[in-house]
């Protein structure tokens, strides 16, 4: 019989449905928008080493944007001496001669805009890249407390939404701030120099253009914030509605579902149209205020030339000069807006950079004995979770294994079982007493060397995106093609992934959705064996697995085992029966311990449970 059901191994992605990712990152898109400004701009600081680090580029973006500005300047220039000198001259000579300055003015401004553009843009790419990288190795690094204080979905938010504001200030925002005053300064000083009365005349008309602008872009984003949080409610009620699709098509829901879907669709048009409506009545004033101030500039210029006060050419030229310093005034408010914003993104990455895992090495840790000898003790542990003080997860707990025996923790829900296993991989230290694994206090070894003499299978198989073969290869990166294959066999699952379309480079979708329970948890087993680990770490390894392929995991297991030390969490029959010793927990303590038989003849705790989960097969 065939394992592989070919209705499993649908890509969501390929069938057109959005998968979780791209819902995820299409939210976080949408967040953007929507972050805080921050007054305070001192966080910032903090990406002053990423420059540092890449300052060449930074030294040749800089000398690029005084050319480009230097020539967007010398355009104006250009412009008067045509006008002056080219035409006033009236000689056709005169005239080339000018015309070809405006043209070489032009070609350099070209040239030095797109190296500013290449040099800018690669800088801020490269700054966030290191940022990026430094900030996922930092989080790596973090401890499971730390995540019960913040949610992953906050953490991925500032990884990705808050990173994305940085990376537009850098390799944007700052540049067009940079390169609007430098030609703000420039076109100023220039302006006096033509005419200071016409000058003063701008200046006093600015604020009352600039007014609306900014006035109706507060308005416009607020209204597109309305829109895209309206949107966002329809693009959640589809991907829940198409998520759970059998579920809505069995209950002939499908009217209600797309009534729902259409309403959510109409409300975000409705706000869409009131943002376009605001955004239409701002263009048109902004554009009547700005020609409008413009003609009378060049009415009162107009009149200069009339009285021979000033040059066609120097008239020209100041037109330009006072729309390139308009444009950059709109535009430093805007790109002030985008600092700000990006100032409150890096204040929230700077609080992830600077979070500090209350696990570490030690500053000079103890070795672990080699070679492994596969000892485990507990004693006198006792440890409350972070987040409930109050309710003892482990209250006195001791235990001692020996190198290669198997020990099976029973005990109700919330005895401490799976505890014992954190505290083992050293993801929590204990409050008082202590563990210790080959003679060695955890607290005093390096928690990677701790990790790297265990192996874990959980109840949950956790599994990622990849193919079968780097599934079983995140055990251990350096095995080769044979181990993976021969990992696969002990674990049972050379069949199954034999059958698939590629074998071992079959892509697993997300989370390897695309197998059964079973197969998820034979791949998890593999993953463990090609460790070859001293420790074996067991949750309830075999509980997502029907009964026949639990007789085929279990002799994998078995087998596994054998030479091992190994702590099994289980509350099938069959594990415990071949256990050395069963411990039985009850509320963070031991509370028996013996081989199966002797417990049910004690009729205590275990006697119960055995009763209860094994159904009385004793």
């Amino acid at each position: 019989m065939s394992e592989v059901n070919p209705a499993q191994t649908r890509d969501p992605v390929a069938e057109g449905r959005p998968g979780a990712g791209a819902v995820l990152a299409e939210k976080l898109s949408e967040a953007a928008a929507r972050r805080a400004k921050s007054r305070d701009v001192r966080p910032l600081k903090r990406l002053l080493p990423y420059l540092w680090k890449h300052r060449g580029d930074g030294f040749l973006a800089a000398v690029f944007l005084l050319f480009s500005t230097g020539a967007t300047l010398g355009l104006t220039g250009a412009s008067k001496l045509v006008v002056d000198q080219g035409f006033a001259s009236g000689q056709a000579e005169a005239l080339n001669r000018t015309f070809f300055l405006l043209g070489a003015v032009a070609v350099a401004l070209a040239i030095a805009t797109a190296l500013r553009y290449f040099y800018v843009t690669k800088l801020g790419e490269r700054v966030v890249a290191d940022l990026r990288e430094a900030l996922y190795a930092h989080v790596l690094t973090l401890d499971p407390a730390f995540f019960m204080r913040m949610r992953t979905g906050e953490v991925l938010s500032r990884m990705t939404t808050d990173i994305q504001l940085v990376e537009s200030m850098v390799s944007t925002s700052i540049s067009v701030a940079l390169r609007n005053s430098l030609g703000l300064a420039g076109a100023l000083v220039l302006m006096v120099l033509v005419s200071p009365t016409l000058t003063g005349l701008v200046l006093l008309m600015l604020p009352v253009v600039l007014a609306p602008m900014f006035l109706f872009g507060r308005v416009v984003r607020r209204l597109t914030v309305k829109t895209q949080d309206r949107f966002a409610e329809a693009v959640g009620f589809a991907g829940e509605s198409l998520d759970a699709l059998e579920t809505v098509q069995s209950f002939g829901r499908e009217a209600s579902a797309s009534r729902r879907f259409s309403e959510a669709v109409e409300a975000a048009f409705g706000a869409s149209i009131q943002r376009v409506r605001a955004r239409a009545v701002m263009t048109a004033l902004v554009i009547a205020l700005i020609f409008g101030g413009v003609t009378v500039v060049l009415w009162l210029g107009a009149q200069q030339v009339t009285a021979a006060t000033m040059s066609s050419g120097s008239l020209v030229m100041f037109v330009f000069l006072s729309v390139m310093a308009a444009s950059s005034v709109g535009s430093l408010g805007e790109t002030w807006g985008d600092v700000q914003k990006a100032a409150g993104a890096m204040q929230r990455i700077d609080e992830l950079l600077q979070a500090q895992p209350s696990i570490r090495p030690p500053v000079d840790p103890q070795p672990l004995p080699q070679p492994p000898i596969g000892e485990l003790a507990f004693e006198d542990v006792v440890f409350h979770y972070p987040a409930r003080p109050d309710l003892p997860a482990l209250n006195g707990f001791t235990l001692k294994v020996r190198p290669g025996e198997t020990v099976a923790l029973v005990g109700p829900s919330g005895a401490g079982k799976t505890t014992v296993f954190r505290l083992l991989l050293r993801f929590y230290d204990p409050e008082s007493g202590t563990v210790s694994v080959d003679g060695v206090d955890l607290r005093r070894a390096d928690p990677r060397q701790i990790r790297e003499r265990m192996a874990k299978v959980a109840q949950d198989a956790a599994l990622f995106s990849g193919s079968p073969g780097e599934n079983i290869l995140f055990g251990r990166e350096a095995a080769g093609p044979d181990e993976v294959r021969e990992a696969a066999a002990e674990a049972q699952a050379l069949s199954f992934i034999e059958a698939l379309p590629q074998g071992f480079d079959t892509p697993l979708g997300e989370k390897a959705k695309s197998l059964s329970g079973g197969q998820r948890q034979r791949l998890a087993i593999a993953r463990a064996l090609i460790r070859n680990a001293p420790i074996l770490l067991l949750d309830e390894a075999t509980s997502a697995l029907d009964a026949e392929n639990e007789r085929l995991v279990q002799e994998a297991l078995e087998r596994a085992m054998s030479g091992r030390t190994t702590l099994v969490i289980a509350h099938r029959l069959a594990t415990v029966l071949r256990a050395d010793r069963i411990v039985v927990l009850d509320e963070g303590r031991v509370v028996e311990e013996g081989s199966h038989a002797e417990l049910v003849r004690r009729g205590g705790l275990y006697a119960r449970l055995a009763e209860l989960q094994f159904d009385g097969a004793q």
